[in-house]
């Protein structure tokens, strides 16, 4: 806004001044000063966090994929183990109706003699 005891000498020299003060806002931070070594610490910090967070998280899934493998096994080891014991009840089966067939025949041969 001009002012009425303004002369055109104040006026741009009001001008230049706002025009570098727009350049020192627009113009690029010395790599000393103190906020760009502030936001430099920060994106460390954050670049550190995340390299934790992705070594957990991949601890995590080795620690799962274990536990996943180890009941697999587990899991097979008893599949095994019922299919055993179904076989051998199969055989012992086998075996009891033998001998009730043989018990039977042996009755019949009796019988007959």
């Amino acid at each position: 806004m001009r002012q009425p005891h303004d002369n055109f000498g104040t006026r741009i020299l009001k001008a230049s001044e706002a025009k570098q003060a727009m350049l020192r806002r627009a113009q690029k931070p010395a790599p000393d000063d103190p906020t760009v070594l502030q936001r430099k610490a920060e994106r460390q910090a954050i670049v550190a966090a995340r390299e934790a967070r992705k070594e957990a998280k991949a601890q995590a899934a080795i620690e799962l994929a274990a536990k996943e493998a180890a009941e697999r096994a587990e899991q097979e080891a008893l599949k095994e183990r019922l299919a055993r014991e179904e076989a051998d009840q199969a055989v012992a089966l086998l075996a009891e109706q033998k001998a009730m067939r043989d018990l039977r025949y042996a009755a019949r041969k009796k019988r007959k003699a």
